[in-house]
Protein backbone atom coordinates (compact mmCIF):
# COMPACT_ATOMS: atom_id res chain seq x y z
CA UNK A 1 0.00 0.00 0.00
CA UNK A 2 1.69 3.22 -1.12
CA UNK A 3 0.79 5.65 1.80
CA UNK A 4 2.18 9.41 2.66
CA UNK A 5 1.67 12.96 1.69
CA UNK A 6 6.09 14.45 0.44
CA UNK A 7 6.05 16.46 3.14
CA UNK A 8 10.03 17.88 2.30
CA UNK A 9 12.52 17.30 -0.44
CA UNK A 10 16.11 18.11 -0.06
CA UNK A 11 19.38 18.26 -2.22
CA UNK A 12 22.86 18.13 -1.38
CA UNK A 13 26.01 19.11 -3.43
CA UNK A 14 28.11 15.66 -2.91
CA UNK A 15 31.85 15.11 -4.28
CA UNK A 16 34.36 12.67 -3.95
CA UNK A 17 37.95 14.21 -5.05
CA UNK A 18 38.81 10.97 -7.03
CA UNK A 19 40.79 13.29 -10.04
CA UNK A 20 43.54 13.34 -7.07
CA UNK A 21 44.63 9.43 -8.24
CA UNK A 22 43.25 9.68 -11.93
CA UNK A 23 40.37 7.61 -11.18
CA UNK A 24 37.81 7.90 -14.11
CA UNK A 25 39.95 10.04 -16.02
CA UNK A 26 39.59 9.29 -19.84
CA UNK A 27 40.25 11.01 -23.40
CA UNK A 28 37.74 14.02 -22.88
CA UNK A 29 37.35 14.15 -19.04
CA UNK A 30 41.08 14.24 -17.85
CA UNK A 31 40.50 15.23 -14.24
CA UNK A 32 37.10 14.36 -13.12
CA UNK A 33 35.41 14.49 -9.35
CA UNK A 34 33.29 11.87 -9.09
CA UNK A 35 29.98 13.64 -7.66
CA UNK A 36 26.07 13.29 -7.53
CA UNK A 37 23.42 15.87 -6.66
CA UNK A 38 21.59 14.03 -3.36
CA UNK A 39 17.69 13.78 -3.00
CA UNK A 40 15.83 12.93 0.01
CA UNK A 41 11.88 13.07 -0.43
CA UNK A 42 10.65 12.58 3.44
CA UNK A 43 6.85 11.87 3.75
CA UNK A 44 4.19 12.54 6.68
CA UNK A 45 3.12 8.66 6.85
CA UNK A 46 3.81 7.11 10.35
CA UNK A 47 6.72 4.79 8.55
CA UNK A 48 9.61 7.23 8.98
CA UNK A 49 10.68 6.09 5.30
CA UNK A 50 12.71 8.10 3.21
CA UNK A 51 13.35 8.02 -0.63
CA UNK A 52 16.88 8.35 -2.03
CA UNK A 53 17.46 9.65 -5.42
CA UNK A 54 20.56 10.63 -7.15
CA UNK A 55 22.20 11.84 -10.15
CA UNK A 56 26.04 11.88 -11.15
CA UNK A 57 28.29 14.61 -12.04
CA UNK A 58 31.86 15.18 -12.36
CA UNK A 59 32.55 17.90 -9.63
CA UNK A 60 31.70 21.44 -10.83
CA UNK A 61 28.36 21.70 -12.75
CA UNK A 62 27.00 19.69 -9.63
CA UNK A 63 25.63 22.93 -8.08
CA UNK A 64 23.62 23.93 -11.24
CA UNK A 65 21.82 20.43 -10.63
CA UNK A 66 20.75 20.78 -7.25
CA UNK A 67 19.43 24.07 -8.36
CA UNK A 68 17.61 22.56 -11.28
CA UNK A 69 16.15 19.97 -8.42
CA UNK A 70 14.79 22.71 -6.25
CA UNK A 71 13.03 24.77 -9.12
CA UNK A 72 11.63 21.17 -9.38
CA UNK A 73 10.72 20.58 -5.96
CA UNK A 74 7.48 22.63 -6.01
CA UNK A 75 5.77 19.74 -8.24
CA UNK A 76 6.64 17.42 -5.61
CA UNK A 77 5.93 18.72 -2.43
CA UNK A 78 2.35 18.08 -0.79
CA UNK A 79 1.47 15.51 -3.48
CA UNK A 80 0.44 12.40 -2.30
CA UNK A 81 2.75 9.82 -3.25
CA UNK A 82 -0.32 7.19 -3.70
CA UNK A 83 -1.26 9.73 -6.35
CA UNK A 84 1.51 10.11 -7.60
CA UNK A 85 2.54 6.40 -8.52
CA UNK A 86 -1.36 5.68 -9.51
CA UNK A 87 -0.76 8.02 -12.50
CA UNK A 88 3.20 7.82 -13.58
CA UNK A 89 2.75 8.68 -16.27
CA UNK A 90 0.77 12.07 -15.89
CA UNK A 91 3.73 12.98 -13.27
CA UNK A 92 6.26 12.35 -15.53
CA UNK A 93 4.75 13.98 -17.98
CA UNK A 94 4.15 17.02 -16.12
CA UNK A 95 7.47 17.28 -14.87
CA UNK A 96 8.95 17.25 -18.37
CA UNK A 97 6.33 19.54 -19.23
CA UNK A 98 7.05 22.48 -17.18
CA UNK A 99 6.13 25.46 -19.39
CA UNK A 100 9.59 27.78 -18.47
CA UNK A 101 12.18 24.77 -17.06
CA UNK A 102 11.73 22.71 -20.27
CA UNK A 103 12.63 25.86 -22.48
CA UNK A 104 16.33 24.68 -21.06
CA UNK A 105 15.47 21.59 -21.43
CA UNK A 106 13.40 20.12 -23.53
CA UNK A 107 14.21 16.46 -21.52
CA UNK A 108 17.94 17.17 -21.67
CA UNK A 109 20.70 18.57 -19.62
CA UNK A 110 20.84 20.00 -16.46
CA UNK A 111 16.80 20.12 -16.13
CA UNK A 112 16.66 15.88 -16.61
CA UNK A 113 19.49 15.43 -14.27
CA UNK A 114 17.19 16.87 -12.08
CA UNK A 115 14.36 15.34 -12.94
CA UNK A 116 16.14 11.62 -12.86
CA UNK A 117 17.13 12.41 -8.80
CA UNK A 118 13.93 13.33 -7.91
CA UNK A 119 12.08 10.17 -9.69
CA UNK A 120 15.04 8.41 -8.72
CA UNK A 121 13.91 8.91 -5.00
CA UNK A 122 10.36 8.36 -6.07
CA UNK A 123 11.47 5.12 -6.99
CA UNK A 124 13.57 4.30 -4.03
CA UNK A 125 10.28 5.35 -1.36
CA UNK A 126 7.80 2.77 -3.53
CA UNK A 127 10.41 -0.32 -3.46
CA UNK A 128 10.53 0.69 0.23
CA UNK A 129 7.20 0.87 1.27
CA UNK A 130 6.63 -2.43 -0.55
CA UNK A 131 9.27 -3.77 1.06
CA UNK A 132 10.96 -4.66 -2.18
CA UNK A 133 14.71 -4.32 -4.03
CA UNK A 134 13.61 -2.31 -6.92
CA UNK A 135 14.13 -4.96 -9.80
CA UNK A 136 11.94 -7.31 -7.77
CA UNK A 137 8.84 -4.30 -7.53
CA UNK A 138 9.54 -4.23 -11.75
CA UNK A 139 9.31 -7.82 -12.00
CA UNK A 140 6.20 -8.67 -9.95
CA UNK A 141 4.26 -6.05 -11.35
CA UNK A 142 1.21 -6.74 -13.90
CA UNK A 143 2.48 -5.88 -17.25
CA UNK A 144 -0.46 -2.76 -17.97
CA UNK A 145 0.49 -1.29 -14.69
CA UNK A 146 4.20 -1.38 -15.55
CA UNK A 147 3.08 0.43 -19.13
CA UNK A 148 0.98 2.40 -18.07
CA UNK A 149 4.23 4.51 -15.98
CA UNK A 150 5.85 4.93 -19.23
CA UNK A 151 5.64 8.47 -21.43
CA UNK A 152 5.24 6.77 -24.98
CA UNK A 153 5.15 10.33 -26.18
CA UNK A 154 7.68 11.02 -29.57
CA UNK A 155 8.53 7.28 -29.54
CA UNK A 156 5.03 5.70 -30.82
CA UNK A 157 6.78 5.43 -34.61
CA UNK A 158 8.71 2.80 -33.21
CA UNK A 159 6.81 1.28 -30.29
CA UNK A 160 3.03 1.45 -29.22
CA UNK A 161 1.77 1.36 -25.62
CA UNK A 162 0.39 -2.13 -27.14
CA UNK A 163 3.68 -3.58 -28.91
CA UNK A 164 5.54 -2.71 -25.00
CA UNK A 165 2.20 -4.75 -23.28
CA UNK A 166 3.05 -7.71 -25.82
CA UNK A 167 6.48 -7.31 -25.00
CA UNK A 168 5.78 -7.37 -21.50
CA UNK A 169 3.03 -10.35 -21.78
CA UNK A 170 5.77 -12.45 -23.39
CA UNK A 171 8.34 -11.83 -20.99
CA UNK A 172 6.16 -13.62 -18.30
CA UNK A 173 6.75 -17.25 -19.79
CA UNK A 174 9.75 -18.26 -17.90
CA UNK A 175 10.29 -15.40 -16.07
CA UNK A 176 10.41 -17.36 -13.06
CA UNK A 177 13.28 -19.40 -13.73
CA UNK A 178 14.89 -16.56 -14.85
CA UNK A 179 14.48 -14.85 -11.47
CA UNK A 180 16.12 -17.77 -9.93
CA UNK A 181 19.19 -18.02 -12.06
CA UNK A 182 19.70 -14.41 -11.14
CA UNK A 183 19.19 -15.22 -7.63
CA UNK A 184 21.94 -18.36 -8.22
CA UNK A 185 24.46 -16.44 -10.25
CA UNK A 186 23.77 -13.03 -10.95
CA UNK A 187 24.06 -10.90 -13.85
CA UNK A 188 27.69 -10.90 -15.64
CA UNK A 189 29.90 -7.92 -15.38
CA UNK A 190 32.44 -6.52 -16.87
CA UNK A 191 35.62 -4.40 -15.66
CA UNK A 192 36.33 -0.91 -16.47
CA UNK A 193 38.25 -0.24 -12.99
CA UNK A 194 41.74 -1.60 -14.76
CA UNK A 195 42.54 0.74 -17.18
CA UNK A 196 41.74 4.69 -16.90
CA UNK A 197 43.84 6.73 -18.85
CA UNK A 198 45.32 8.88 -16.28
CA UNK A 199 46.53 5.41 -15.18
CA UNK A 200 50.81 4.54 -15.11
CA UNK A 201 52.04 1.45 -16.90
CA UNK A 202 52.52 0.03 -13.60
CA UNK A 203 49.31 0.48 -12.10
CA UNK A 204 47.29 -0.91 -15.07
CA UNK A 205 49.71 -3.95 -15.18
CA UNK A 206 48.84 -4.41 -10.91
CA UNK A 207 45.01 -3.92 -11.12
CA UNK A 208 45.02 -6.11 -14.59
CA UNK A 209 46.97 -8.78 -12.52
CA UNK A 210 44.58 -8.65 -9.70
CA UNK A 211 41.23 -8.12 -12.07
CA UNK A 212 42.06 -11.89 -13.85
CA UNK A 213 42.85 -13.44 -10.04
CA UNK A 214 39.04 -12.34 -9.08
CA UNK A 215 38.14 -14.13 -11.99
CA UNK A 216 37.13 -11.08 -14.19
CA UNK A 217 37.02 -12.61 -18.05
CA UNK A 218 35.83 -8.63 -20.14
CA UNK A 219 37.97 -5.44 -19.52
CA UNK A 220 37.62 -1.93 -21.10
CA UNK A 221 40.10 0.15 -21.97
CA UNK A 222 40.03 3.95 -22.26
CA UNK A 223 41.47 5.42 -25.57
CA UNK A 224 41.43 7.93 -27.75
CA UNK A 225 44.40 10.87 -26.89
CA UNK A 226 47.35 8.91 -28.97
CA UNK A 227 47.21 6.68 -31.21
CA UNK A 228 50.69 5.51 -30.46
CA UNK A 229 49.82 5.49 -26.84
CA UNK A 230 46.84 3.92 -27.48
CA UNK A 231 48.36 0.68 -29.41
CA UNK A 232 50.95 0.73 -26.72
CA UNK A 233 48.63 0.00 -24.02
CA UNK A 234 45.95 -1.85 -25.73
CA UNK A 235 49.18 -4.17 -26.61
CA UNK A 236 49.82 -4.67 -23.05
CA UNK A 237 46.52 -5.30 -21.64
CA UNK A 238 46.15 -7.49 -24.49
CA UNK A 239 48.88 -9.60 -23.40
CA UNK A 240 48.25 -10.20 -20.03
CA UNK A 241 44.59 -10.20 -20.37
CA UNK A 242 45.29 -13.37 -23.49
CA UNK A 243 43.39 -13.97 -26.86
CA UNK A 244 40.00 -15.51 -24.87
CA UNK A 245 39.06 -13.05 -22.83
CA UNK A 246 36.90 -10.21 -23.99
CA UNK A 247 38.32 -6.50 -24.95
CA UNK A 248 36.33 -3.37 -25.06
CA UNK A 249 37.27 0.28 -26.34
CA UNK A 250 35.92 3.71 -24.79
CA UNK A 251 37.06 6.69 -26.92
CA UNK A 252 34.56 9.05 -25.14
CA UNK A 253 33.56 11.36 -27.71
CA UNK A 254 36.71 12.14 -28.79
CA UNK A 255 37.08 11.88 -32.27
CA UNK A 256 35.34 13.14 -35.71
CA UNK A 257 33.33 10.41 -37.54
CA UNK A 258 36.90 9.73 -40.19
CA UNK A 259 38.83 9.52 -37.60
CA UNK A 260 37.01 7.36 -35.51
CA UNK A 261 37.10 4.83 -38.54
CA UNK A 262 41.01 4.91 -39.34
CA UNK A 263 41.62 5.22 -35.62
CA UNK A 264 40.02 1.96 -34.97
CA UNK A 265 41.37 0.34 -37.85
CA UNK A 266 44.81 0.93 -36.26
CA UNK A 267 43.56 -1.04 -33.38
CA UNK A 268 41.61 -3.87 -35.09
CA UNK A 269 44.67 -6.15 -34.17
CA UNK A 270 43.72 -5.93 -30.77
CA UNK A 271 40.50 -7.75 -31.34
CA UNK A 272 37.68 -5.19 -29.56
CA UNK A 273 34.10 -6.38 -29.44
CA UNK A 274 33.40 -2.62 -29.47
CA UNK A 275 34.55 1.21 -29.52
CA UNK A 276 31.91 2.90 -27.27
CA UNK A 277 31.19 6.58 -27.78
CA UNK A 278 33.43 7.05 -30.55
CA UNK A 279 32.58 10.34 -31.60
CA UNK A 280 29.99 13.04 -30.15
CA UNK A 281 26.81 11.18 -28.70
CA UNK A 282 24.51 13.88 -30.44
CA UNK A 283 25.82 12.69 -33.91
CA UNK A 284 23.28 9.87 -34.91
CA UNK A 285 24.39 9.87 -38.76
CA UNK A 286 28.15 9.72 -37.45
CA UNK A 287 27.24 6.61 -35.62
CA UNK A 288 25.72 5.27 -38.62
CA UNK A 289 28.69 5.92 -40.59
CA UNK A 290 31.19 4.68 -38.00
CA UNK A 291 29.52 1.30 -37.24
CA UNK A 292 28.91 0.29 -40.76
CA UNK A 293 32.61 1.46 -41.70
CA UNK A 294 33.82 -0.92 -38.48
CA UNK A 295 31.37 -4.26 -39.28
CA UNK A 296 34.19 -6.09 -41.57
CA UNK A 297 36.87 -5.18 -38.97
CA UNK A 298 34.36 -7.06 -36.66
CA UNK A 299 33.81 -4.05 -34.19
CA UNK A 300 30.71 -3.10 -32.80
CA UNK A 301 29.60 0.12 -31.99
CA UNK A 302 28.37 1.24 -28.70
CA UNK A 303 26.62 4.18 -27.23
CA UNK A 304 24.70 5.88 -24.39
CA UNK A 305 25.80 6.64 -21.24
CA UNK A 306 25.26 10.28 -22.53
CA UNK A 307 22.43 10.21 -24.38
CA UNK A 308 19.62 12.40 -23.92
CA UNK A 309 16.69 10.70 -24.17
CA UNK A 310 14.35 7.99 -25.38
CA UNK A 311 13.69 10.27 -28.50
CA UNK A 312 17.61 9.94 -29.59
CA UNK A 313 18.05 6.28 -28.35
CA UNK A 314 15.03 5.79 -30.83
CA UNK A 315 16.79 7.17 -33.80
CA UNK A 316 20.02 5.33 -33.19
CA UNK A 317 18.44 1.98 -33.26
CA UNK A 318 16.52 3.16 -36.27
CA UNK A 319 19.68 4.36 -37.82
CA UNK A 320 21.38 0.73 -37.16
CA UNK A 321 24.00 3.58 -35.26
CA UNK A 322 24.63 1.37 -32.60
CA UNK A 323 25.42 -2.77 -31.73
CA UNK A 324 25.47 -2.29 -27.96
CA UNK A 325 22.89 0.08 -26.32
CA UNK A 326 24.58 1.66 -22.92
CA UNK A 327 21.55 3.04 -20.88
CA UNK A 328 22.31 5.48 -17.73
CA UNK A 329 20.03 5.16 -14.71
CA UNK A 330 20.76 9.13 -14.29
CA UNK A 331 20.97 10.65 -17.85
CA UNK A 332 17.41 9.28 -18.83
CA UNK A 333 14.33 10.65 -16.96
CA UNK A 334 14.69 7.54 -14.23
CA UNK A 335 13.35 4.46 -14.25
CA UNK A 336 10.07 5.37 -16.71
CA UNK A 337 12.23 6.40 -19.73
CA UNK A 338 14.84 3.83 -18.94
CA UNK A 339 12.07 1.30 -19.45
CA UNK A 340 10.62 2.70 -22.69
CA UNK A 341 14.28 2.21 -24.02
CA UNK A 342 14.85 -1.32 -22.75
CA UNK A 343 11.43 -1.98 -24.46
CA UNK A 344 12.85 -0.19 -27.93
CA UNK A 345 16.28 -2.23 -27.48
CA UNK A 346 13.98 -5.79 -27.27
CA UNK A 347 12.14 -4.68 -30.42
CA UNK A 348 15.60 -4.36 -32.27
CA UNK A 349 17.10 -6.80 -31.09
CA UNK A 350 19.83 -4.99 -29.76
CA UNK A 351 21.75 -5.90 -26.59
CA UNK A 352 21.85 -3.76 -23.67
CA UNK A 353 25.15 -3.19 -21.90
CA UNK A 354 24.62 -0.25 -19.37
CA UNK A 355 26.75 2.40 -18.41
CA UNK A 356 27.36 2.76 -14.47
CA UNK A 357 30.43 3.70 -12.20
CA UNK A 358 30.53 6.63 -10.83
CA UNK A 359 28.48 8.00 -7.71
CA UNK A 360 25.63 5.02 -7.17
CA UNK A 361 25.43 4.20 -11.20
CA UNK A 362 26.06 0.70 -10.02
CA UNK A 363 24.41 0.54 -7.30
CA UNK A 364 21.31 1.33 -9.69
CA UNK A 365 21.74 0.19 -12.56
CA UNK A 366 21.85 -3.43 -11.45
CA UNK A 367 18.13 -3.02 -10.66
CA UNK A 368 17.46 -2.06 -14.16
CA UNK A 369 19.49 -4.69 -16.05
CA UNK A 370 18.09 -8.05 -13.42
CA UNK A 371 14.55 -6.54 -14.37
CA UNK A 372 15.65 -6.58 -17.85
CA UNK A 373 16.48 -10.48 -18.54
CA UNK A 374 13.81 -11.18 -16.29
CA UNK A 375 10.61 -9.58 -17.63
CA UNK A 376 12.22 -7.92 -21.22
CA UNK A 377 15.01 -9.22 -22.93
CA UNK A 378 15.09 -13.12 -21.43
CA UNK A 379 18.62 -13.29 -23.06
CA UNK A 380 22.27 -12.82 -21.92
CA UNK A 381 23.87 -13.13 -25.36
CA UNK A 382 26.07 -10.21 -25.79
CA UNK A 383 24.94 -9.05 -22.69
CA UNK A 384 27.40 -7.57 -19.46
CA UNK A 385 27.26 -4.30 -17.05
CA UNK A 386 29.62 -2.13 -16.22
CA UNK A 387 31.34 -2.13 -13.06
CA UNK A 388 33.63 0.29 -11.08
CA UNK A 389 35.37 -0.95 -8.26
CA UNK A 390 34.91 3.03 -6.52
CA UNK A 391 33.02 4.57 -3.65
CA UNK A 392 30.68 1.62 -3.16
CA UNK A 393 31.87 1.63 0.80
CA UNK A 394 29.79 5.39 0.97
CA UNK A 395 26.76 3.45 0.00
CA UNK A 396 24.00 2.04 2.78
CA UNK A 397 23.64 -1.07 0.75
CA UNK A 398 26.48 -1.27 -1.81
CA UNK A 399 26.65 -3.69 -4.52
CA UNK A 400 27.70 -7.33 -4.79
CA UNK A 401 29.69 -8.89 -7.10
CA UNK A 402 30.60 -12.54 -7.39
CA UNK A 403 32.21 -14.45 -9.82
CA UNK A 404 32.35 -11.00 -12.02
CA UNK A 405 28.33 -10.94 -11.72
CA UNK A 406 26.50 -8.70 -10.02
CA UNK A 407 23.90 -10.56 -7.34
CA UNK A 408 20.48 -9.47 -7.36
CA UNK A 409 19.98 -6.91 -4.07
CA UNK A 410 17.96 -8.14 -1.31
CA UNK A 411 17.34 -5.18 0.39
CA UNK A 412 13.99 -2.72 -0.23
CA UNK A 413 14.55 0.07 -1.91
CA UNK A 414 16.46 1.53 -5.29
CA UNK A 415 19.81 1.02 -3.55
CA UNK A 416 20.41 4.63 -3.59
CA UNK A 417 20.96 5.31 0.25
CA UNK A 418 23.91 6.83 0.74
CA UNK A 419 25.90 6.81 4.46
CA UNK A 420 25.04 10.21 6.35
CA UNK A 421 28.50 10.49 7.73
CA UNK A 422 29.73 10.06 4.21
CA UNK A 423 27.27 12.62 2.83
CA UNK A 424 28.45 15.04 5.68
CA UNK A 425 31.92 14.76 4.93
CA UNK A 426 32.19 15.37 1.24
CA UNK A 427 29.36 17.73 1.14
CA UNK A 428 30.87 20.29 -1.43
CA UNK A 429 32.29 23.03 0.16
CA UNK A 430 31.79 23.14 3.74
CA UNK A 431 32.33 19.05 4.24
CA UNK A 432 35.60 18.21 5.94
CA UNK A 433 36.93 16.79 3.02
CA UNK A 434 36.76 19.72 0.65
CA UNK A 435 37.20 22.41 3.75
CA UNK A 436 40.93 21.02 4.06
CA UNK A 437 41.43 20.68 -0.02
CA UNK A 438 39.95 23.92 -0.92
CA UNK A 439 42.52 25.56 2.33
CA UNK A 440 45.70 24.13 0.58
CA UNK A 441 44.79 25.08 -2.09
CA UNK A 442 44.78 28.79 -0.89
CA UNK A 443 48.05 27.97 0.69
Amino acid sequence: MVRGRISRLSVRDVRFPTSLGGHGSDAMHTDPDYSAAYVVLETDAEDGLKGYGITFTLGKGTEVVVCAVNALAPHLLNKDLGDIVGDFRGFYRQLTSDGQLRWIGPEKGVVHLATAAVLNAVWDLWAKQEGKPLWKLLVDMDPRKLVSCLDFRYITDVLTEEEAYEILQKGQVGKKEREEQMLAHGYPAYTTSCAWLGYSDATLKQLCSKALEDGWTRFKVKVGADLQDDIRRCRLIRNMIGPEKTLMMDANQRWDVPEAVEWMAKLAEFKPLWIEEPTSPDDILGHATISKALVPLGIGVATGEQCHNRVIFKQLLQAKALQFLQIDSCRLGSVNENLSVLLMAKKFDIPVCPHAGGVGLCELVQHLIIFDFVSVSASLKDRMCEYVDHLHEHFKYPVIIKKASYMPPKDAGYSTEMKEESVKKHQYPDGEVWEKLLAAQVN
